[in-house]
């Protein structure tokens, strides 16, 4: 889908570029057909490309990893245009200060977010991930890539970091027709600029309540929820 007559990944891509700690952008899709139009994008925009399993993500994620030799791997997700590489590098920057194997700007409940849904960093070290791809048995948590990293306490050394003010009830993500409206008319209003961070978002919207009115109603999925899809393929296969 676009916004402003550009795929949302393409905005993603160009508002991490600012971003003085990562050395890498790959992005991770799927061999699926379907995902074709991704691939053709990444090569179209030399932008690295790696394809994996659909429902597996988690494989998909190391395997990345793997190939492109990264020893830090920082996960973002492509329903997240409004991320900026400012707020990117301030939690890659925690991780590597307080040395941790997985850093993280929010959880999912019961975990307290205080960033709004759509500014969702999570960092994990290369050994930390390859731990979990050889001992997450559970379906959630191969496809949300890194539960095994935090689910339990005492499993890994990790770090959640939190705003001074809690925005955590606000939905800047896109999965839904009325979030991608959202999406477009904030990107609208600074058009042409590209670089406006999440905290000249959070004041526009602040002046503009009626906004956010456009999404209110949608309610964010669990860490335990997964693809219809995937649970249908796993009943198949037992």
């Amino acid at each position: 889908m676009e916004i402003c007559g550009k795929p949302i990944i393409a905005h993603l891509c160009e508002r991490i570029q600012s971003s003085q700690l990562l050395t890498e952008i790959v992005i991770a899709t799927t061999t699926e057909i379907a995902d074709d139009a991704i691939a053709k994008f990444c090569s179209g925009n030399n932008i690295h490309c790696f394809r994996g399993s659909q429902y597996d993500v988690l494989d998909r994620y190391y395997r990345a990893a793997m190939i492109y030799d990264a020893d830090v791997i920082v996960r973002l997700t492509a329903d997240c245009p409004l991320l900026d590489g400012e707020l990117v590098d301030s939690v890659v920057q925690a991780f590597l200060d307080q040395k941790v194997d997985f850093a993280a700007n929010r959880l999912p409940p019961p975990w307290k977010r205080t960033f709004p849904i759509g500014l969702d960093i999570e960092i994990a070290s290369f050994a930390a991930l390859e731990e979990a791809w050889n001992k997450a048995d559970q379906v959630f948590e191969r496809e949300h890539v890194m539960p095994y990293l935090y689910n339990q306490p005492g499993r890994f050394k990790t770090l959640l970091l939190q705003n001074e003010r809690d925005y955590g009830t606000r939905r800047w993500t896109v999965d839904t027709p009325q979030d991608l409206e959202l999406m477009d008319t904030i990107f609208t209003h600074f058009k042409p600029r590209t670089d406006f961070s999440w905290k000249e978002v959070l004041s526009f919207l602040d002046n503009n309540p009626e906004i956010e009115q456009l999404n209110k109603n949608i309610q964010h999925k669990s860490m335990q929820e997964t693809d219809e899809r995937n649970q249908s393929a796993q009943a198949d296969i037992v």
